[in-house]
């Protein structure tokens, strides 16, 4: 599964990025999904397990957090 975790800030986004590198997370900095929206315009991609890496993002405020399966986007936490 593939999720797309959306910011308020691209100042929130870049501390989750550092945050994930840092514990060596698979994901990539992306411009956000031309269907979703993003206060920022930039949002995180990752792939695998969102609930083991929620811990190492706690703390930084999140707009939505959306799944992606290949066909449809569906927005599965946030707010």
């Amino acid at each position: 599964m593939t999720y797309f975790l959306l910011f308020f800030t691209i100042h929130d986004v870049l501390r989750a990025e550092k945050a994930l590198k840092g514990h060596h997370v698979d994901m990539e900095l992306v411009p956000v999904p031309r269907n979703l929206s993003s206060d920022c315009g930039m949002c995180i991609k990752l792939r695998g397990d969102l609930d083991g890496v929620k811990p190492y993002i706690n703390g930084i405020e999140m707009d939505k957090c959306v799944s992606y399966d290949g066909k449809e986007y569906r927005t599965i936490g946030g707010r």
